[in-house]
């Protein structure tokens, strides 16, 4: 379906925080958006945080109630955070990049108010991302519930030995490991933790989850992707000090029996990119495919 312009909406814009230099973009936003003839609203850390008079404060709630975009500036981490957020509200997200990699955070700031321009008058690229949800059990009972747009990572604490983890898929017994821990991600989170633990690339589009073990003790023990139908539990058998972080979110205190079941979100999130984008372009760009030694041996 055609995406159709903003006309006359409200806009939310979220900042991250301690930017240096962030006022000035900031404002030109601001500038361009009310010129344009939308409403304009921060989010209630970014008012704080800002201080700029006269532009209204929400929460997340009231975003996702009354917005019909939002403006994200800052690294993939604050869009992490935000989406989590407005995930069940299915609102767009636009993410200008003020961060180091930017996967999802893409609009370069120099560039942000012709490619904003566009969008707002429905000239873009709108593309959909899955979500986990994972649920902690203990004893039967539910004891924390978290979403996670990149990746549930169960892992030891830094000065604990190795975990062992039972792993069931859709009732079926996969594995016991030990390890340092497992990272069951989105192909979003694909290009994040798990890529470092030596995990594989899953484009967006693909429903599939990937399981990625973090050193573990049996070097036969690989990377395995998985229908994203799939239901995964994963059962401390022993370890101390062992954690659940979903993003950057974490839960600590598990216990052995303790299970972290997960499973695909009934949500998805909504990332609005300008006409052309593609996402093999950004892994060019972010990963460096394109470079190539010189006889100086920099990159180039």
């Amino acid at each position: 379906m055609p995406l159709t312009p903003a006309s006359q909406s409200t806009i939310a814009l979220v900042v991250r925080q301690n930017t240096a230099g962030i006022e000035e973009p900031v404002t030109n936003i601001l500038a361009f958006l009310q010129e344009a003839g939308h409403r304009v609203v921060f989010e209630t850390d970014t008012a704080a945080y800002l201080g700029i008079p006269g532009i209204e404060a929400m929460t997340a709630s009231e975003i996702g109630e009354q917005a019909s975009r939002v403006i994200v500036m800052g690294g993939d981490g604050t869009m992490l955070g935000i989406a989590r957020q407005l995930a069940r509200y299915d609102i767009p997200l636009i993410g200008i990049n003020l961060g180091r990699l930017g996967f999802i955070t893409d609009i370069p700031v120099e560039r942000m108010l012709p490619a904003l321009g566009e969008i707002l008058q429905g000239k873009a690229t709108v593309e959909k991302r899955t979500l986990l949800e994972g649920r902690v059990m203990r004893g039967g009972e539910m004891i924390y519930c978290g979403a996670a747009v990149n990746d549930v990572v169960v892992a030891r604490g830094s000065g604990a030995g190795m975990a062992e983890l039972k792993v069931t898929v859709d009732g079926h017994f996969m594995y016991n490991q030990r390890s340092d821990g497992l990272i069951v991600s989105t192909p979003t989170g694909s290009t994040a933790y798990a890529l470092s633990a030596g995990g594989p690339l899953l484009h967006p589009s693909l429903q599939g989850i990937v399981l990625v073990p973090i050193a573990p003790h049996a070097l036969s023990n690989r990377p395995i992707a998985i229908p994203d139908t799939s239901e995964i539990v994963v059962e401390i058998v022993s370890g101390r000090d062992i954690s659940v972080n979903f993003d950057m979110q974490t839960f600590a205190c598990l216990q052995h029996g303790d299970e972290i079941v997960i499973s695909r979100s009934p949500n998805t999130i909504t990332f609005l990119h300008p006409e052309g984008w593609s996402y093999y372009h950004t892994l060019r760009e972010k990963l460096h495919w394109h470079e190539y030694p010189s006889n100086d041996g920099k990159l180039k």
